[in-house]
């Protein structure tokens, strides 16, 4: 029989599960770091070297933690990157990895620290979740041998991994996710030999993992949401600020609406490399965001979700994309276009020369058809309707189709297309649709001073991303960002294969 001292923590927390159980809710939080960075080295550094400066990112980290928890998180995530940051090349990151088990084993690495060989970071983030009694999620780097034996074995003798790890509230560790979509810089990492679809569950819904990159392709981001039917997607990143769109914020929480699934996003904060923005995505919008390219400060984001969104009598119901669009030939009127660069990606603009209008634009096989009326018609303000069917990327190319009602930075035309934050124009209504090829379609609305428009917008079952009001703030952008899976260029694994 447990004495009643070692029986109270094992009550409190039964307790504190059942309740989690018992909720329809849960609290989220992200964390958005300023990663300390090490030295640039061409060379490995010592071990200890590369643990102390991972403690000091651990520290702040833990601080986060310590915070998210007393204010009722169930659960916190943590960017990618935010251990030991991203200045390697593949020698150099080896004294930061660490060989990361399978979570089958059923390790708690806070109470077993060597069982796997030298394991501290893993220890720490254990330690963190069980003395604060939150599932944390962080990005971390793993190692594992190989041999001759193995075709695709490096030269090194090893395999390294950007990985996601998560510990639960005992400090157990029940996650492990090898990142399958590298960004063209990574070069210090491998990609695991085949597409990792991990889930767990929790007293609070059943979770899904990927990192960064991963999120604009179809494995394991769309795998993890439409077949294996998650309720929430765990998402370390390290993603920079992209004018006019796929901003952080503006594409994560229109991939949330888009795919209908809670989205805890946790970003690097790097004012250098223009990394800012996580936040707290729903089906519905966003519960909370964070953006600042001002400052160079950490920040903690907490909010309430719905643990199950799929059963929430305000869950979006299903979209067809292309039901409107297609329905209509081209609006009436002119028709003259010109062609704008999106970064490299060559847009189909159609200038909005009138206060109100409908307007029609194609490229490919997209027509995107707008009907808009502005509050006032500025002459030093230049808006157009675009259009944007093809591959995007230049290491891996991937198929968007793109609808946007966009600000110009100027009233010369040959900046439409280039990063604005700021403008004055205020809407009555706008209605943006398209033929889109595909059933994923992500939508979303930014507003002057890149904010987003939570509940000023609705997308109707037909496909037509609509105000529901004139906008309260001027615009800067109202875009549907189609994707085309199919189309893809192959992985770069299958392609060496």
């Amino acid at each position: 029989m447990l004495p009643s001292q070692a029986l109270l923590p094992a009550v409190v927390f039964a307790l504190a599960a059942l309740q989690a159980l018992a909720s329809d809710t849960f609290m989220a939080a992200v964390y958005e770091h300023a990663v300390i960075l090490p030295q640039p080295s061409e060379e490995p550094v010592p071990a200890s070297d590369a643990l102390a400066l991972m403690n000091k990112n651990m520290d702040v980290l833990e601080g986060a933690i310590k915070e998210a928890a007393q204010q009722g998180a169930h659960i916190i995530v943590t960017p990618e990157d935010g251990i030991y940051g991203w200045q390697f090349r593949r020698e150099s990151i080896y004294p930061y990895l660490e060989d990361i088990p399978d979570p089958v084993v059923n390790w708690i690495p806070c109470t077993d620290p060597s069982r796997f060989g030298p394991a501290p970071v893993q220890e720490r983030l254990s330690c963190m979740a069980r003395n604060n009694s939150i599932y944390v999620v962080a990005n971390m780097g793993d190692k594992k041998p190989c041999d001759s034996s193995d075709p695709s074995c490096p030269g090194d003798g090893r395999y390294h991994y950007n990985t996601d790890v998560v510990f639960d509230t005992q400090g157990r560790l029940v996650a492990r996710y090898h990142k399958y979509n590298l960004f063209r810089g990574e070069t210090q990492f491998n990609y695991p030999k085949e597409p990792e679809a991990v889930t767990f569950e929790t007293p609070f819904g059943k979770f899904g993992i990927f990192t960064c990159f991963d999120i604009l392709f179809y494995e394991p981001a769309v795998v993890l949401v439409s077949k294996m039917q998650v309720d929430t997607v765990l998402f370390p990143t390290a993603w920079m600020n992209v004018l006019p769109f796929l901003t952080a914020i503006e594409f994560h929480s229109a991939w949330a609406m888009g795919m209908r699934v809670n989205l805890l996003s946790a970003n690097t904060h790097s004012t250098s490399k223009a990394m800012t923005g996580s936040g707290l995505f729903t089906p519905e919008g966003p519960a909370a965001y964070h953006y600042d390219s001002a400052t160079e400060e950490g920040h903690l984001l907490l909010a309430e979700l719905s643990a199950h969104p799929r059963l929430s009598p305000t869950y979006p119901p299903a979209t067809n994309w292309s039901l409107y669009a297609t329905s209509i030939k081209k609006f009436p009127g002119e028709n003259d276009t010109f062609s704008g660069a999106v970064r490299k990606d060559i847009f189909t603009f159609r200038e909005l020369r009138h206060k109100d209008g409908n307007y029609t634009v194609c490229q490919g096989d997209l027509c995107c058809h707008l009907v808009y009326q502005m509050s006032n018609k500025r002459r030093d303000e230049v808006y157009v309707l675009g259009a944007f069917d093809g591959l995007h990327g230049s290491v891996i190319k991937y198929h968007w189709q793109i609808c946007t009602l966009l600000k110009c930075p100027s009233t010369n035309l040959s900046t439409c297309g280039q990063p604005v934050e700021t403008a004055q124009t205020k809407f009555e209504m706008f209605s943006l649709s398209g033929t889109f090829g595909t059933s994923y379609v992500f939508p979303e609305v930014l507003y002057s001073g890149v904010q987003l428009a939570p509940g000023e917008f609705e997308v109707l079952r037909d496909g037509r991303l609509k105000s529901k009001h004139g906008t309260s703030k001027p615009l800067i952008t109202v875009t549907l960002f189609g994707r085309l899976y199919e189309k893809d260029q192959p992985h770069p694994l299958r392609i060496s294969l």
